[in-house]
């Protein structure tokens, strides 16, 4: 069985690198900054995460 989490980035993002990536987790999301992603990873309940996009889509309406 692969560990590896496969971290991806907002495609509004483009070239930057000052972002946070994301990576899915069965009960959840993790998250990491694309400048340092050998420091590890943030991880999220799916319950917080999907808060979080929640509150995000508002602020794009």
């Amino acid at each position: 069985m692969n560990n590896e989490l496969v971290f991806k980035k907002s495609s509004y993002s483009g070239q930057e690198p000052n972002c946070v990536e994301v990576a899915d987790l069965p009960l959840g999301a993790a998250i990491r900054d694309s400048k340092h992603p050998d420091r590890g990873h943030l991880p999220f309940p799916a319950a917080e995460w999907d808060a979080f996009l929640a509150s995000a889509r508002a602020f794009q309406a």
